[in-house]
């Protein structure tokens, strides 16, 4: 494969060893992912923060156990925000929810381990397409991976985050009933998953727009105003590193549309 492309603002953080640690609780809020007692794990942490996510891939591979979910982590993040081959994009996500699926059998109560195979085929499934995704039986198993991480880790905002917009989505593609009958999809059940994410996370730009879409998505125009008022949030918040700089960029962008 190709090499990946660089993070847009390269030098605009500059984490070691020592920072990242201390600003770990801010920067993992989401993820809840515990600080590595392994200085080679968290060497490729501090790569992922400083936006060198193909570095911060390999680094977590080599280092294996913990170093798995960096790796994943980082495929995820370049995947979502700066692969622009569809294929390849596509590749990268199966990759990451390959590993952590293997990374599940290994260590099956690694909350980040049932996330990032979530994570990963929720994107996916949006590239090929929900529907698609759906009747290949991608939805069973990250609904299952999400409520698995949230049962392992209540606290985890962004596993709320994804789970609210794994609700919303089917509502939009199938409607309320099939959703519901065939998917376990509810209205009640993503907008208060998406609430919760917020509670545990508030200042996440991720949570905010993607409750900002989830509002539209199962609400309709009649909450425009709420979700602008989200998405205008999300696109003034503070970024602490490279991965929540693509994320308030990508609220800006969505803003503007």
């Amino acid at each position: 494969m190709a090499p990946w492309n660089p993070f847009p603002h390269a030098g605009a953080y500059a984490f070691d060893a020592d920072s990242l640690t201390r600003h770990w609780a801010a920067l993992h809020r989401g993820d809840c992912e515990p600080l590595p007692q392994d200085a080679a794990v968290l060497q490729a942490w501090v790569l992922f923060h400083n936006g060198a996510f193909e570095q911060a891939a390999r680094a977590g591979l080599a280092a294996g156990g913990a170093g798995i979910t960096a790796a994943n982590k980082a495929t995820c993040v370049y995947a979502n925000y700066l692969e622009p081959r569809e294929q390849s994009r596509l590749e990268l996500l199966l990759e990451a929810a390959g590993r952590a699926e293997a990374q599940q059998a290994l260590d099956p109560k690694n909350p980040n381990a049932w996330y990032w195979q979530a994570y990963a085929l929720g994107r996916y499934s949006q590239g090929i397409s929900v529907a698609k995704a759906l009747a290949q039986g991608l939805g069973a198993k990250v609904k299952h991976a999400l409520e698995q991480t949230i049962r392992l880790l209540p606290q985890h905002a962004d596993a709320h985050v994804a789970l609210g917009a794994f609700h919303a989505e089917v509502i939009d593609k199938v409607g309320p009933l099939i959703g519901n009958l065939t998917y376990g999809a509810r209205k009640d059940t993503g907008l208060a998953l998406y609430r919760e994410a917020l509670r545990l996370n508030p200042h996440s730009a991720v949570a905010m727009t993607e409750y900002a879409s989830g509002l539209l998505m199962l609400e309709g125009p009649g909450r425009l105003q709420e979700a602008s008022r989200l998405y205008e949030q999300a696109a003034a918040a503070q970024a602490l590193d490279a991965p929540q700089r693509l994320d308030v960029e990508m609220a800006r962008l969505q803003l503007q549309d």
